[in-house]
């Protein structure tokens, strides 16, 4: 038996005999395919050819199909229906999809940023599950190894970055926040101030000094940092009855200060204060995809009417 060189094959040719099998003459495929007769005939010869077999025989009302070609014809059915179902784009319908989402930001950033989330998803997709992963972590890891579908950060990868689609959600700056009866919550907070203060900062890594520390190291200062936290929930509990002060993104400042005695201030103006980026990132094998593309947009949408007047949400 001789093996086949599927390589040699023309696809479209199954289309055409699916077509001469269902009108069993040459002149109704033709007519069906928008094919002119010649073609249909040719097209007929290579697959005569191909098949080694008649497949159309002249019968007593016209043309029937030889006993290869009704074996060929259920076949062929499913295939071509499995190949039209590969190339159909795929849908997705809310109201009756199942499955889960996995979302990777800090406990703080879910709280600004996902905040009505469920409730969407309750209403619009009751069968979808959430999973939030807030223990800080490599998220472009994860995301790489598909261990998540999308991950909110101010970070940006440090590796194959085509792998990577994101949107801007929110940018922001630093501000200080301390407690309401810290010395310097009163009066202008000069960079002497400043310095001579008590300071406390959130290391999400838990490695490296802080941003503004390498700054002041760049020009020729350093701050006295008494507490380093790995959650910007603490700070509110560290600096509101103590003379500490943190320096952290201001919408985060705005946020903590809600229903706290706490203070906010500006960074002394001698200090870099380049704008904090927060994107929302996601990999490359879910850019298509129906599911994650309604999700995402559920996410971006909704942040743009909280931040309309701060992030351009620009897709990249």
């Amino acid at each position: 038996m001789r093996e086949m060189n599927m390589r040699s094959i023309d696809l479209n040719l199954l289309v055409v005999l699916d077509a001469l099998l269902e009108e069993r003459q040459v002149t109704g495929a033709a007519q069906r395919l928008d094919m002119s007769q010649p073609a249909v005939s040719r097209a007929l010869q290579r697959l005569r050819e191909l098949f080694s077999d008649p497949l159309l025989v002249r019968g007593e009302d016209g043309y029937d199909l030889s006993a290869r070609a009704r074996h060929l014809q259920p076949l062929l059915k499913d295939m071509l229906h499995g190949v039209k179902q590969m190339i159909t784009p795929l849908s997705f319908d809310p109201a009756g999809a199942s499955g889960n989402l996995s979302f990777a930001c800090l406990d703080l950033e879910a709280t600004l940023y996902l905040a009505g989330i469920m409730e969407t998803l309750r209403q619009e997709a009751p069968g979808m599950s959430l999973e939030i992963q807030s223990k800080p972590g490599d998220y472009f890891t994860s995301l790489a190894r598909g261990e998540i579908h999308l991950a909110l950060s101010g970070q940006e990868p440090d590796f194959s970055q085509d792998q990577f689609h994101r949107v801007e959600i929110d940018y922001t700056y630093s501000q200080c926040v301390m407690g309401a009866d810290n010395p310097l919550a009163e009066g202008e907070l000069t960079l002497e101030r400043y310095l001579e203060a008590t300071h406390g900062f959130v290391s999400i890594s838990g490695r490296g000094p802080a941003i503004i520390d390498m700054h002041l190291k760049q020009m020729g200062y350093q701050r006295k940092v008494a507490a380093r936290l790995a959650s910007f929930f603490n700070v509110p509990d560290f600096c509101e009855n103590t003379d500490l002060v943190f320096a952290l993104p201001k919408r985060q400042v705005d946020w903590l200060c809600r229903n706290r005695r706490l203070v906010s201030r500006p960074l002394p103006k001698e200090i870099p204060q380049p704008l904090i980026h927060f994107y929302l990132y996601w990999h490359a094998r879910y850019h298509q995809d129906p599911m994650h593309r309604w999700f995402r947009n559920l996410v971006i949408e909704q942040n743009r009417s909280k931040f309309s007047d701060s992030a351009p949400f620009s897709p990249q």
